[in-house]
């Protein structure tokens, strides 16, 4: 950590002097000079201290532990407050056991003057206020240890590793990882371009192949097949030739001009008397006859099926044989009248009229009798299942590309199904590397899904919870809102409690927790009872009282409580901006309220919505938030232009909420929502909001309407109730959790443009 200040240090005086900046630079050059913390270089923190030793410099010695402590050690957790004591302890015995060494008894007898009243009621210290009246305290048992070699540099070695830890593990500003970022996501781009051409790659070998298939499989009508290679004058010949022509490799040109590909079905194949004449043959195209009882059906199939396989085996000899056949019939058939020949082709125009305008039923068929029918079936059924699996298929053109590029391609979609209840909270940590979620039965999962989809934690709770949230700094803890007044801060790693804090007897429901960016404090927002008394009821139209409070969770006391105008309401939702200066809350009276942090009140309100706000986000640039309310619309809002709208699109009702699931017997399940209900992509230009069947992706734009459809990842057979979007470059993860407990985990690629 310290090679990255120093090098963030240049880089800082690198801009002042770009910018020009001068009197700005002569400042820091004279803080860094008296930085105590010495660019967190512990080699030169460790020296500091000995330089005060040896100079028997008590107060300098003491002042500079004491900033130590306020700065660095008062913010660790209490487990490390007896390490720290230890530390200090053996501090003080390495300067007492100095001053002994360099024969300076006026500054052992200081020492203990000065720390007389701090010292003596420690237990440690009980024995050694006789020190400076021993004649040879280095061959005293109680105290020859500490005035050897080996003691001293134990003492040093354990304090350097204690502040080379302390630092590795603090928090630090974004410009001392600068460099690593950098790498890291110069790596992640080349990785992802490799990735994509891959991909590009497999969907067009896919395409080619799907295309290849279509040749073979796509089995035509006998009378359609040879439409591009007979004339007006051979249409004779169709009835008789039929036989030999289906043998023959069937050819699309003609069939794909006027059949669009989204609309190919499957036909039911027409049956002909070989032999009889063209008027018989097209009043039999045109009024097929009854479905006969299925042991003839079969049989009549069977008899047709066996000419086809057989001439089909023959391959060149049949095809020239048909082909000689055509041309000397196409010769005699040219000194017939007109007459029979027009009435023919209007016969074929009509009958191919019908046969587009609607398709004919398939009858049941079996497989292994139905060798006309089966491949075509195949055929017709792919559209569907490459339009549910690509995510491309808003539109087509010839060859089966792709038109209109979609901006995110799903990779895959994996299962989460260790819930046995609804889902109410599912949350991604800061790291992107685990997941909480939480449902209605009180059971907290802590689920991992890189490399592979491991469960890392199971939190049981005997009390109701009502809200989650992962802690900024370190992103290991959890914190739980429960519906009897408390929170608990919860350690992923230890699986154990660290402290558990009691909120308010008055409101002991906790609706929402935001912990701030900095990591320092976290907005609890407590709710009293329902007056309908049971949580999981639709909420009266009376909003309910309420509390937002503002807690430290380093001290873990309450700093302060905000001020709700124009009365003490719930507030459903709570969102922080990207540096914690800025707070946004969704109340059950409609009301947003934007909080200035740095000075803890209110800088401005507004009536958002009919009825309570159940979500609400900043957008990207963070000039304006979105929200979302009972009365299902989803707004967005400039924050310097208070209660303005830029933008309003009404939502289904399975995309706000109250979510309904009905079952057999008319059971019905209402819940009312609890966890974020939409979520913004890596850049802000995309949204995943829920819907009764899984996410659904919208492109969020500029004018009317407000959010166009981009992509629906699906996979859900009960409602979504909560959604959250973890982006990492141009990959990102969907989570999707709904009322049967399934959580559904989406990757997606983005599409450069």
């Amino acid at each position: 950590m310290g090679s990255a200040v120093e090098r963030t240090d240049e880089h800082v005086r690198e801009y002042l002097i770009y910018r020009g900046f001068t009197s700005t630079l002569k400042h820091l050059d004279t803080e860094i000079k008296s930085d105590k913390e010495k660019g967190f270089r512990v080699d030169k923190i460790i020296d500091q201290l000995q330089q005060f030793v040896q100079n028997f410099d008590l107060f300098g010695l003491k002042e500079y532990w004491l900033y130590l402590d306020r700065r660095l050690f008062c913010r660790l957790e209490d487990v490390y407050r007896s390490t720290v004591n230890k530390l200090r302890t053996s501090l003080y015995r390495y300067y007492v056991i100095n001053t002994i060494q360099k024969q300076n008894p006026e500054r052992t007898q200081e020492f203990f003057q000065k720390q007389a009243l701090e010292l003596q009621t420690q237990v440690e210290w009980r024995d050694w206020f006789i020190l400076p009246f021993i004649s040879a305290p280095e061959q005293n048992p109680a105290f020859s240890p500490y005035f050897s070699r080996q003691w001293s540099d134990t003492f040093l070695v354990s304090l350097h590793n204690f502040l080379s830890v302390l630092f590795q593990c603090m928090p630090q500003p974004v410009l001392l990882s600068f460099d690593a970022e950098v790498q890291k996501m110069t790596s992640l781009t080349e990785e992802n371009e490799q990735l994509r051409q891959l991909l590009f790659a497999l969907q067009t070998e896919s395409r080619d192949q799907r295309e290849g298939d279509e040749m073979v499989h796509h089995k035509l009508p006998v009378y359609v097949q040879n439409m591009d290679r007979l004339g007006d004058t051979e249409l004779d010949l169709v009835p008789s030739q039929r036989p030999i022509s289906n043998a023959t490799a069937p050819s699309r040109n003609f069939f794909s001009t006027f059949l669009p590909q989204a609309r190919r079905t499957p036909g039911k194949p027409t049956q002909f008397t070989t032999g009889s004449s063209p008027s018989q043959a097209a009043v039999g195209r045109k009024d097929p006859p009854t479905i006969p009882p299925t042991k003839s059906k079969e049989a009549v199939q069977a008899k047709e099926v066996k000419p086809v396989s057989s001439q089909a085996s023959t391959n060149e000899p049949a095809s020239s044989q048909s082909q000689q056949s055509s041309n000397q019939s196409a010769n005699q058939t040219t000194n017939q009248t007109s007459h029979p020949r027009h009435k023919r082709i209007q016969d074929h125009e009509k009958e191919r009229k019908e046969l587009f305008s609607k398709p004919q039923p398939q009858t049941p068929e079996k497989k292994g009798e139905a060798g006309e029918v089966e491949p075509l079936a195949e055929f017709s059924s792919e559209p569907s299942d490459s339009c549910s699996n690509s995510k491309n298929c808003g539109g087509g053109s010839e060859g089966g590309g792709l038109s209109v590029e979609q901006p995110f391609i799903k990779l895959s979609q994996e299962e989460y199904g260790e819930h046995h209840s609804s889902i109410m909270h599912c949350r991604v940590d800061c790291s992107g590397r685990r997941v909480a979620s939480l449902d209605v039965d009180g059971v907290i999962k802590v689920w991992s899904f890189n490399p592979i989809m491991q469960t890392k934690a199971t939190i049981m709770s005997k009390s109701p919870l009502l809200s989650l949230e992962w802690a900024t700094k370190p992103d290991r803890l959890l914190l739980l809102g429960s519906g009897v007044g408390t929170v608990r801060l919860y350690d992923t790693d230890a699986k154990k409690n660290l402290y558990e804090m009691n909120i308010d007897e008055t409101h002991p429901r906790i609706l929402s927790l935001a912990c701030s960016p900095s990591g320092s404090s976290f907005v609890c927002s407590a709710a009293a009872l329902s007056r309908s008394g049971s949580d999981s009821a639709p909420r009266l139209p009376i909003p309910v009282s309420g509390q937002l409070l503002l807690w430290d969770t380093k001290t873990v006391k309450q700093q302060l409580q905000f001020s709700l105008e124009p009365e003490p309401v719930a507030i459903n939702c709570t969102a922080f901006n990207h540096n914690g200066n800025l707070l946004v809350t969704g109340a059950a009276d409609g009301v947003i309220r934007l909080f200035d942090m740095q000075r803890y009140e209110s800088a401005m309100s507004w009536r958002a919505h009919d009825g309570e706000v159940y979500s609400v986000e900043f957008s990207y640039d963070e000039n304006t938030v979105f929200s979302i309310g009972e009365d299902g619309k989803f707004i967005q809002w400039n924050i310097h232009r208070c209660g303005v709208k830029q933008s309003e699109q009404a939502l289904p009702q399975d995309s706000t909420g109250p979510f309904i699931l009905s079952g057999y017997s008319g059971y019905k399940q209402v819940q009312v929502p609890r966890g974020r209900l939409f979520a913004f992509d890596s850049e802000g230009q995309h949204i995943l909001t829920c819907s009764s069947t899984g996410g659904l992706i919208y492109r969020l734009t500029n004018g009317e309407p407000a959010l166009e459809s981009a992509l629906s990842l699906g996979g859900h057979k009960a409602p979504v109730v909560t959604v959250d979007w973890c982006s990492a470059v141009d990959c990102g993860t969907c989570l999707t959790a709904s009322m049967d407990g399934k959580i559904k985990l989406s990757t997606l690629l983005a599409q450069k443009s």
